[in-house]
């Protein structure tokens, strides 16, 4: 049975569209965020996180008024506390809409004009303050997640059975250890699907958290696995792993969860979340967006 979210989601996806020749920003949609986090018990007035969306669009472009193309990777930001997200395939159709759309009298004016209207378009769509920014080709790339490791340095892989590939946090295993330690986990082969198009999305998770707990790394890896037959966007996806750890530390503990998406289409997104009283300051360098053009393992 087709839910709210899904038939919304599916204005575009799954069917074929032409888009638009001309700048059109009707063909941006919001999604709710509402239905996936009341089925993980997370509360609209009383979200357990903070953190942000982060959309990287590879392929942007429009013209000048004489017709000279510009091209630029552009990146877009904004909060998760707001209701909604942008439906992934009405972006791309919208910002494909620019392509042949012609903003100023020189390079400099076009990514002027073009950043005011897409802050502008998707603020008001979202109803929330949406941040854009172009890279150029000057831009350095950082990874600022140098203190993770690969998970499965910690895993006898050897003898790790997987065979389970719906989200099941029954998986986590948790022990009590006598001091507080900080754990930097990374695992590169998170698959999840499109809940509309089922289409396959792969990704790096990143996990940090502070806690006299100690998360088994192969329990989480064998849960992360259990995501390779679900269908959720990316940044439930993100949720659901923060939420489902979140309940099983201590309120007090730290936790930061991210994921990074590969692209599909030309854009990637990278949802972040991370408690209220995460003392790392890992929303600060990813809200850096003239420096951050892909944080992740992956170049």
């Amino acid at each position: 049975m087709t839910n709210q979210t899904d038939r919304i989601a599916g204005k575009f996806l799954g069917k074929k569209v032409s888009g638009s020749d001309e700048y059109n920003p009707d063909l941006l949609v919001a999604v709710p965020r509402i239905e996936n986090r009341e089925r993980y018990g997370i509360i609209k007035n009383n979200l357990p996180f903070i953190g942000f969306d982060v959309w990287q669009a590879y392929e942007f472009s429009a013209m000048t008024e004489n017709g000279l193309p510009v091209t630029r990777v552009m990146k877009l930001k904004y909060n998760c506390d707001n209701d909604f997200l942008v439906e992934s395939k009405s972006l791309k159709l919208y910002l494909n809409s620019f392509n042949m759309s012609r903003f100023g009298a020189t390079t400099i004016d076009c990514l002027h004009i073009c950043k005011k209207l897409i802050e502008k378009d998707l603020s008001e769509k979202l109803k929330t303050d949406v941040r854009v920014n172009f890279l150029d080709n000057n831009t350095s790339r950082v990874e600022i997640f140098n203190r993770f490791k690969n998970i499965m340095d910690f895993v006898d892989e050897k003898n790790l059975v997987i065979d389970t590939f719906k989200e099941a946090p029954e998986l986590i295993e948790i022990e009590n250890r006598k001091t507080e330690k900080e754990y930097y986990l990374t695992f590169d082969s998170l698959r999840s699907n499109c809940r509309v198009t089922h289409q396959p999305d792969f990704g790096d998770a990143f996990i940090y958290y502070k806690s006299k707990k100690h998360i088994k790394e192969e329990s989480l890896v064998k849960y992360l696995c259990s995501f390779r037959s679900e269908y959720h966007f990316h940044e439930e996806c993100c949720e659901m792993i923060f939420k489902r750890i979140y309940d099983m530390l201590d309120k007090e503990d730290e936790l930061f969860v991210c994921a990074l998406y590969t692209r599909r289409g030309g854009i990637d997104i990278s949802p972040v979340r991370q408690s209220l009283n995460c003392s790392k300051d890992f929303a600060s360098a990813l809200m850096d967006l003239t420096k951050f053009a892909r944080c992740g393992i992956k170049q």
